[in-house]
């Protein structure tokens, strides 16, 4: 296909259709019928020969051939509105919706505190929280899905570059037990005991192998690891409910309705630092509103 022959008006209805899902919405979204968007996207399947949207019952899906595009096709878009716009954000007035996604214990930090620094300062926007169960943060924000994603990027390797970070705060970690467990007391916790007792972990994408029991493999060693779930709340209330012990955030037990059934103590082997950090697309770098979200924060985190 060459670049000369293609109608860049189409770009636009390929960016409505990637952020939109849906052919009826990506008309509203452009101010165009829907026949007129049908009409745009068998020429876009022409011009790249390739189906590009497959239908669904609730939509369309991207094909692989869509999904290769739209990082250079949304990004570049993304950079020609900022430059022609000059677009401002003011939150104060602003009639806006993020989407943050982030596991409940993160959302148990970042939430309140956005929503009291801008429950009367910024009183039309809403936020809405999306369960982080990818392993990779990447397809979340590739597929525009989310404007943002707070938690760790488990991969092995670093984020893909068009994926960019900022940190936001360390999580300190402990080993988390019912109040009265036998190995609450002092001097109790020996490694022997620790790594004999039965454990509940947390598994946002569903490993059987937590990150934990690999860093215990590479140190030639093994816990009795009985249960994982993809819930924080969930592994403290089994915590609250059993002799089970887990290697936690130590400061789940400080809030929350279970705060006075838990107590922390530290581990024999401690678990590795982790670093919660702040991921979005590149295409959005410019984007004032995503940038305003951006550094409030970083700045909400900033003396963490």
């Amino acid at each position: 296909m060459s670049f000369r022959s293609l109608d860049l008006n189409l770009l636009k209805v390929f960016e409505a259709l990637m952020t939109e899902g849906a052919v009826t919405r990506a008309a509203s979204k452009l101010s165009l019928t829907q026949p007129a968007v049908s009409n745009a996207l068998s020429r876009l399947r022409e011009a790249f020969d390739d189906p590009l949207f497959i239908r669904t019952g609730t939509g369309v899906t991207p094909t692989q051939r869509a999904m290769a595009l739209w990082g250079p096709v949304g990004d570049s878009l993304s950079r020609i509105r900022a430059a022609l716009d000059e677009e401002t954000f003011s939150p104060g007035s602003a009639e806006l919706s993020f989407s943050l996604s982030m596991s409940d214990y993160v959302a148990g930090i970042v939430m309140p505190r956005l929503i009291e620094r801008f429950g009367e300062s910024a009183p039309l926007l809403q936020w809405h929280t999306v369960p982080n169960i990818l392993l990779d943060a990447a397809a979340l924000l590739e597929g525009n899905r989310v404007d943002c994603l707070i938690g760790v990027y488990v991969n092995e390797t670093l984020p893909p570059a068009h994926i960019r970070s900022r940190s936001l705060w360390s999580v300190d970690y402990a080993c988390v037990m019912r109040r009265g467990h036998p190995l609450a007391a002092p001097g109790r916790l020996t490694t022997k005991r620790f790594l004999n007792a039965s454990h509940v972990d947390i598994s946002l994408a569903g490993q059987t192998q937590p990150s934990f029991d690999i860093f215990l493999a590479s140190r030639g060693l093994k816990r009795n690891l009985v249960a994982t779930v993809n819930h924080y709340m969930v592994a403290c209330e089994i915590i609250r409910a059993s002799d089970l012990i887990a290697v936690l955030p130590r400061d789940l037990c400080e809030r929350g309705a279970m705060a006075g059934d838990l107590v922390s103590v530290r581990a024999p082997i401690e678990a590795p630092e982790r670093v919660i950090s702040l991921f979005w697309h590149q295409r959005n770098e410019t984007v004032p509103a995503h940038r305003w979200l951006r550094d409030q924060l970083v700045d909400m985190f900033a003396s963490s």
